[in-house]
């Protein structure tokens, strides 16, 4: 009894993980030309976050791909990346929802940024922006998103098409190399499983061992 008295009672001093003052950033993209046309991003400051994305409509004119119907997952990125998005944030002073440039350009996807936090709360919605920080910020999102997906994908063709993996990682390496993805500490996971897995090609376990120094970075 006393055990358990002291266990209720260390339990009402216990904090959550991310308390009601902890700031949050939230970012909402669509695009219905792509695959997945829908999904949300979360981040707090420690890099922790989670990510959902619905499939929706694959484009008619491209062929049929293995893609997860859909993905719903906690995340981890970088804590200094992280705070580095968030310090982003905070010296846009929130932007008031200004941020679309109104130009003709060509659809890169609708973002919409939000930030809620102690020291204030604002969001903005935009396809591009003439603020150079901002349009950055929201390409970094897509990029981290996108590696996200990578992610999903790896395990579905580990699954399914083992054989598949080679040209995929061979993509992944490319892309994380130059920019278009971002965070590879994101799909850890995954690449841990491919480089221990002797079931897959040799060039498959390497190029997960070269992404996995890479994430260490």
């Amino acid at each position: 009894m006393k055990t358990l008295l002291l266990a209720l009672f260390a339990a009402l001093f216990v904090l959550p993980a991310h308390g009601e003052a902890d700031p949050v950033l939230r970012v909402d993209y669509s695009n219905p030309g792509l695959t997945p046309s829908q999904w949300t991003l979360t981040l707090h400051p420690d890099g922790s976050g989670h990510f959902h994305a619905d499939r929706g409509n694959a484009p008619a004119e491209k062929p049929l791909a293995m893609e997860p119907a859909t993905v719903d997952r906690d995340v981890h990125l970088n804590e200094q990346f992280a705070r580095h998005l968030f310090d982003t944030v905070r010296r846009q002073h929130f932007w008031d929802g200004k941020c679309e440039s109104h130009l003709k350009v060509a659809f890169q996807g609708w973002k919409k940024i939000s930030y809620n936090g102690p020291d204030g709360q604002g969001s903005c919605e935009f396809n591009y922006s003439k603020n150079r920080e901002i349009q950055q910020l929201g390409e970094t999102f897509v990029a981290v998103a996108s590696t996200i997906l990578e992610g999903a994908r790896l395990e579905l063709l580990l699954q399914h098409d083992p054989l598949g993996l080679d040209k995929e990682m061979e993509f992944l390496v490319e892309s994380a190399g130059d920019g278009r993805l971002q965070q590879i500490c994101a799909i850890r996971g995954i690449l841990e499983r491919l480089e221990a897995d002797p079931g897959v090609l040799d060039r498959v376990r390497k190029r997960a061992r070269k992404l996995l120094a890479q994430a260490e970075k």
